[in-house]
């Protein structure tokens, strides 16, 4: 046979101009939608006539650094409303497991691929209940929606952050404990660091002073793969709710992943009457993204009055304020906490550098149409020009005492569901 045959030739060069167009179409720019809703979520229940959706997929996510068309998206505890008297929640499915959706961005929807239920080493499924006291425990009682109590759950976890690590396992941060738990890539329990862990790696006590569903709400991990960065979403109860109310300091926690060594610094909130910080994102190993908002829903109404905002930090020349001794309180300046010292020029009295922060886009105008929900809980950067935020869509369900479908005034009185925003910046990230 003779390889410089001319038939040969030509049909060699055709083979290659298609391996290099397919080449070049592999990695061609993906042109991202303004906006992609999640596709035909499933019925988990129905109370009394209220539809509760298997969506709640909006508490964090992440998108896939080999596929830039997949996102995994993080549910809560599942669905579940205030009850009457404080601290009570009211569980529609007390059996849900805290779940990780796989989504492909397709013709301008998210489709649910796949599903990853969280579990313990056990390999059994986690619930949502909470903590028994002394292991992560809030003041929260779990009931029926027949009134039931229900017990606690050593596995209970309630997920708000989470962060794909280079080896394909994910963490996840809670606000029960906080919990910061290590899962394999099927779902399964690792390990669970907590500030009440046996063994050398713990998270510092004072975080176990986190006021009621305000707990660690945002996670990443930095680009090296190699720390955890956590954020709580509201100055801690410490030492006391009626001590830091009006406080502005919210924690920002690294965990160095293969010693355990970690470092807390200070993110200052704009306003004090907001729900806060809902997530955290790495943009290289020092600055990340932030999501700080209230809990309104947008009207056209009133969009000027609501705050939904994205910041860009830098931990780089900012304090680390960790304690040595591990306190319950934490490293106090002049007799003390940090959540005392409340302002910017109190934290420069004692010394205390909070991180950087400047604003990256602000919801209420930076989207083309109204951004109608309440919550906004999970960033992931697209490109330098490009970020995509998501909401947590409570499984559709809002109440106190009883359920009711979750309508976005904003919206038609729609019910509410997830969905990714695709912003595009003014200002590029680097």
């Amino acid at each position: 046979m003779r390889l410089n045959n001319p038939s040969f030739l030509f049909i060699g060069a055709i083979l290659i101009l298609n391996a290099c167009k397919k080449d070049s179409e592999s990695v061609a720019p993906i042109e991202y939608p303004t906006t992609a809703e999640v596709s035909n979520p499933t019925i988990l229940a129905d109370v009394n006539g209220v539809k509760i959706y298997n969506g709640g997929f909006g508490s964090g996510m992440v998108i896939d650094p080999k596929d830039p068309t997949v996102f995994y998206m993080l549910t809560d505890r599942g669905p579940n409303i205030d009850g009457t008297i404080p601290n009570q929640k009211v569980f529609a499915k007390p059996d849900f497991a805290p779940q990780i959706g796989k989504f492909r961005l397709k013709n301008g929807s998210l489709i649910l691929e796949s599903i990853i239920e969280l579990k313990n080493q056990a390999g059994v499924k986690l619930t949502g209940l909470p903590n028994p006291i002394g292991q992560g425990a809030t003041g929260e009682t779990a009931i029926s929606t027949t009134g039931a109590t229900l017990s606690t759950s050593i596995d209970g976890l309630d997920p708000e952050g989470f962060a794909l690590a280079p080896d394909g396992t994910f963490w996840v941060a809670d606000e029960y404990g906080p919990h910061l738990v290590h899962f394999d890539a099927n779902g399964k329990s690792m390990e669970r660091i907590n500030p009440y862990s046996t063994g050398t790696r713990k998270l510092p006590l004072v975080l176990a002073r986190r006021r009621p569903n305000r707990g660690m709400e945002g996670l990443t991990i930095t680009p090296d793969g190699k720390t955890i960065v956590g954020i709580m979403q509201f100055p801690l109860f410490n030492p006391s709710s009626t001590l830091i109310s009006g406080s502005l300091t919210i924690r920002i926690l690294t965990f160095d992943i293969a010693t355990g060594a970690t470092k807390e610094f200070v993110y200052m909130m704009e306003k004090s009457t907001l729900q806060a910080c809902s997530e955290i994102t790495a943009i290289t190993n020092n600055t990340f993204l932030v999501i700080e908002r209230d809990g309104e829903f947008p009207t056209e109404v009133n969009r000027s009055a609501v705050f939904k905002r994205v910041y860009k930090i830098d931990l780089a020349n900012a304090t680390n304020i960790s304690d040595a001794t591990n306190s319950g309180s934490g490293k106090l300046y002049n007799g003390k906490t940090v959540e005392e010292l409340k302002t910017l020029d109190k934290l420069t009295e004692n010394g205390i550098v909070p991180v950087t922060k400047t604003l990256v886009a602000d919801l209420m105008t930076d989207i083309p149409t109204l951004y109608p929900h309440d919550k906004a809980e999970g960033v992931v950067v697209i490109n330098k020009s490009l970020i995509a935020v998501c909401n947590d869509d409570d499984f559709g369900v809002v109440g106190v005492g009883s359920y009711s479908a979750k309508n976005l005034p904003g919206a038609g009185n729609t019910v509410d569901k997830n969905k990714v925003y695709f912003i595009k910046l003014k200002t590029p990230l680097y």
